[in-house]
């Protein structure tokens, strides 16, 4: 019997220890089993891990020494790869104060040496010499417009990050076309979507929602408030946004143009909670996402008890016309729950008008609820077509491994 092929999967699962990322990470692991590979995952990371119940990156110190702690991160990446199946094909290997957990140094070092494929999801992780054995390495970029214009103003640590990758996938799905402001570079960038596993975001044997007939359902998002970690860029003289706050503020008003509910699940740090009462008098709901996004359990069953999600996406992608599309919003419209999201350029490549919206004004956005209100099953049938059309796991990596030729 021949050797299935290894797929080494590697994120940012334990430094951002939350279910979006869990599931992001989760369903491409799915994805690369369905395909026949034989799959791991790896963090190989010299960054802090993030602590959501302490809202910091943690880190202690004892007369002016450090010390990673990484026990909650480890714990939380031990809960989900068990509960997924792969307890025994997983490590967290924390480069600061060299700290292994999960697979052994050995073991770690004999898989690079027989893998196949890396993935390096979300292009987070800088590629050392023992990567360097595997023979197709995967750029798999989940946050264009930035990298390309690092690129594109000779960034050497960008340039030195992606060159170490054989092949380079984004979701900027509309880069380089005439439309777009992003710069090409030498780079051949090829166009990916976020995957989704379909069977994942179904309640229920029948394989429909359960929120069909919640009257009192509300459309919702999960989101954190203020992104930090990349900065805002300049490129050709526009300065472009990094956090989604700044796009939501400009829809602050939208619960007084239509009669439906809204509630918005966000990750605030404690100096950001002012923000609350500002949103709840123009008529959001306000929630933890603490209490949603803690386990990737939690997290699913809020999506699929909602009605629908309306999301802003950030202003870096939104004015160079990128074509990104979220990964949340692809589990949304799994679970039959119609989405109405701010316009990157991505409906160029995904139809839109049933099930799926996309806007830029605020009449866009109010046409589109009365189009979903005047025929909710409908449109709950046709997103979760759409998902299945343009987003399934099996659709999604074949293509990929197809522009790899494998």
């Amino acid at each position: 019997m021949s050797k299935r092929a290894q797929v080494v999967i590697m994120g940012i699962l334990g430094r951002t220890p939350l279910a979006g990322v869990s599931w992001q990470v989760l369903q491409y692991l799915e994805g690369f089993r369905r395909l026949d590979y034989d799959c791991y995952y790896i963090e190989d990371t010299y960054d802090w891990p993030f602590n959501p119940e302490l809202e910091l990156t943690t880190r202690k110190y004892d007369n002016e020494q450090y010390e990673v702690v990484c026990e909650y991160a480890v714990n939380y990446l031990a809960r989900v790869m068990s509960w997924y199946g792969l307890g025994d094909r997983w490590a967290y290997w924390s480069r600061i104060d060299g700290r292994l957990f999960g697979l052994s140094e050995s073991r770690i070092s004999s898989l690079f040496r027989n893998t196949d494929i890396l993935v390096n999801l979300t292009g987070s992780t800088r590629l050392s010499e023992e990567h360097l054995h595997v023979p197709v390495r995967i750029y798999l970029e989940t946050d264009p417009v930035i990298p390309q214009i690092e690129i594109a103003t000779g960034n050497r640590n960008t340039i030195e990050l992606l060159s170490a990758h054989t092949h380079h996938f984004t979701y900027g799905e509309n880069l380089g076309a005439p439309d777009c402001a992003v710069p090409v570079s030498e780079f051949d960038f090829r166009p990916s979507r976020p995957p989704v596993v379909m069977d994942w975001w179904t309640l229920g044997d029948s394989g429909s929602s359960a929120f069909h007939h919640r009257p009192q359902s509300v459309y919702t998002t999960i989101a954190t408030w203020v992104q930090t970690g990349r900065k805002d860029i300049d490129w050709n003289g526009e300065k472009y946004l990094w956090s989604k706050h700044f796009e939501f503020l400009k829809f602050i008003d939208l619960p007084r143009y239509t009669p439906q509910r809204f509630e918005s699940a966000l990750l605030l740090k404690k100096e950001e909670e002012d923000v609350i009462p500002l949103l709840k008098s123009h008529g959001w709901l306000i929630r933890d996402a603490r209490a949603v996004s803690k386990d990737i359990l939690p997290y699913r069953d809020y999506i699929l008890q909602s009605r629908g999600e309306f999301t802003v996406a950030k202003d870096v992608y939104v004015r160079p016309k990128s074509g990104w599309f979220s990964d949340r919003s692809v589990c949304y419209l799994a679970g039959g729950c119609p989405v109405i999201t701010q316009e990157t350029g991505f409906s160029k490549f995904i139809e839109t008008g049933r099930g799926l919206f996309s806007f830029r004004t605020m009449e866009d956005i109010v046409a589109a609820f009365d189009a979903i209100e005047s025929d909710y099953e409908q449109h709950s049938r046709a997103a979760r077509e759409l998902a299945a059309e343009y987003f399934a796991v099996e659709k999604v990596l074949g293509r990929l491994m197809q522009d790899l030729d494998l």
